[in-house]
């Protein structure tokens, strides 16, 4: 099996780099100056364990490739891009090829499924970062990041075996579980508060926003009949942490991408999944509604992270 990773930042960078390290065979696929990057210098990837630079192979585009059935094609970009890596991947693939979501989110699985039958879903529990280019930093120890695997809707076969054990040779814990989804739904509880943390710092994610958030998801989610798999509220209770040398985590996820300059952020897959449930169930969810919408203002006014106080958000709510 070949591993390609489509998306080589936070997730797909670390999850790359851990099963290259492993031996196993890798590929990233990976855009702009991040690849030139990786291309012209290897990855430069920053562990508890230390920091190396990995002469990964990457390409800048699935057509620079020759797919065969037994790859395995780890989808790790942003969800917003999703549909986007899809179009140029499907012609490209061969029909039975498996493809992997190991992003945040539940549309992503959905929207695979629309061209590929071979589709899985990966729950990713992991503190990685991707700032600059070229560079990736995974601030869980070995063991520490949790990444499960299985098929979508429900059950495994030998693609998560066998992904789900080169993860835990590689120092990724990592099960092969018969309904990936009730884990995905549970952690896009956690997720909620991602745009908060990005808009408010990383105090915010805590804060009672952020529960009420949940709580609007957890409500959603009774209305549809969706049994999620409950994670700690704090995802950081779910894996362990590790100090890199000479950087700090900064934030989550959105976090990250608002400070890169991201043009998009993805709260329309992570809160816009609770509004969308709500209108379809007649469940309100304005904190949710509002979260979506902060997503929007903060990348059309270019603000930085933290730049706008909790309590400015908890007033826009209660307007």
């Amino acid at each position: 099996m070949r591993y390609i990773f489509y998306g080589a930042g936070a997730i797909g960078g670390s999850l790359g780099a851990r099963l290259f390290e492993l031996g196993r065979e890798v590929v990233l696929i990976a855009r702009g100056e991040h690849g030139r990057a990786i291309a012209a210098d290897g990855l430069r990837f920053g562990t508890p364990e230390g920091w190396r630079n990995l002469r990964i192979p990457v390409v800048a585009h699935p057509r620079e490739l020759t797919l065969v059935p037994d790859d395995v094609v780890v989808l790790a970009m942003k969800s917003q891009d999703t549909e986007d890596a899809l179009a140029a991947l499907a012609p490209l693939a061969p029909a039975e090829i498996a493809v992997v979501n190991a992003q945040n989110g539940v549309e992503n699985e959905r929207r695979a499924l629309r061209r590929f039958a071979n589709v899985h879903g990966m729950c990713v529990f992991m503190a990685g970062v991707h700032l600059e280019p070229g560079v990736v930093h995974q601030h869980n120890p070995r063991g520490g990041a949790i990444c499960d695997v299985g098929r979508v809707p429900h059950g495994t076969d030998p693609v998560d075996t066998q992904l789900s054990a080169d993860l835990e040779a590689a120092g990724v814990t990592s099960t092969a579980c018969e309904n990936v989804m009730a884990r995905k739904y549970g952690k896009l509880l956690t997720n909620l508060g991602n745009v908060i943390e990005a808009a408010s710092g990383a105090g915010a994610y805590r804060s009672d926003l952020s529960d009420r958030a949940r709580a609007e998801g957890v409500a959603v989610y009774a209305a549809a009949g969706i049994q999620p798999e409950r994670f700690p509220d704090n995802i950081r209770v779910a894996m362990h942490m590790g100090d890199v040398e000479g950087v700090k985590r900064p934030g989550g996820s959105t976090y990250q991408s608002l400070a890169r300059g991201a043009g998009t952020l993805e709260a329309d897959d992570l809160n816009g999944e609770i509004v969308l449930l709500g209108r379809l169930h007649g469940i309100p969810t304005p904190i949710n509604a509002m979260l979506q919408r902060l997503a929007l203002r903060l990348v059309t006014e270019r603000l930085p992270p933290g730049s706008i106080p909790i309590a400015e958000l908890e007033a826009a709510v209660s307007l």
